[in-house]
């Protein structure tokens, strides 16, 4: 279960395709850790603004600005605004995350024989891949600042997570699931 969601788009008069007489706000976001999206309900009066976190746990006490989860929703759910949001919102959670997705480049494994974990982020490919796994194997990665600097061939790690996040929620059949929950 996420902890907190981070607000992708706040709808103060519900979904335009909503059939109801009286339609019900909604907040869209995405859960912080398992990448899971969400229908929220908000409590009445309440602003929410875009990249903002919300605690959406099991302690009703830290509940300030959720009634309730609606429901978890797909990539095809969201609305543009939500959809133009997510690969900034994701680089912030990738960003606020940073030992969790560097631990990733540090401890990547191959897949099978012809295929590294690695190469599944996009933009990065068979030689970064080599790259990567030299520099790892002299001392672990302590920042994405330090992995660019020792893989000078490796640009915005934190954009390549969130790309293959947006990928991994697009794709509900994607083989290989390294970030997002199914």
């Amino acid at each position: 279960m996420e902890e907190y969601t981070v607000a992708l788009d706040f709808l103060p008069q519900g979904r335009p395709d909503d059939r109801n007489f009286r339609k019900t706000p909604i907040v869209l976001g995405i859960g912080e850790d398992e990448f899971k999206l969400f229908e929220l309900i908000p409590r009445q009066n309440i602003q929410i603004t875009v990249g903002e976190k919300i605690y959406i746990g099991a302690n009703p006490d830290l509940r300030t600005k959720i009634v309730s989860v609606k429901r978890r929703i797909s990539e095809k759910e969201l609305t543009n605004a939500a959809l133009n949001e997510l690969p900034a919102v994701l680089e912030q959670i990738v960003g606020q995350h940073e030992e969790r997705f560097l631990d990733f480049f540090n401890r990547a494994q191959p897949i099978n024989m012809r295929m590294h974990s690695l190469e599944l982020l996009p933009g990065l490919g068979n030689k970064t891949m080599w790259l990567v796994l030299e520099e790892r194997k002299k001392r672990p990665f302590k920042s994405f600042a330090d992995l660019t600097e020792r893989v000078k061939a490796l640009h915005n790690p934190q954009k390549m997570i969130a790309d293959r996040i947006i990928q991994e929620l697009g794709d509900r059949n994607e083989k290989y699931k390294m970030f997002v929950s199914k």
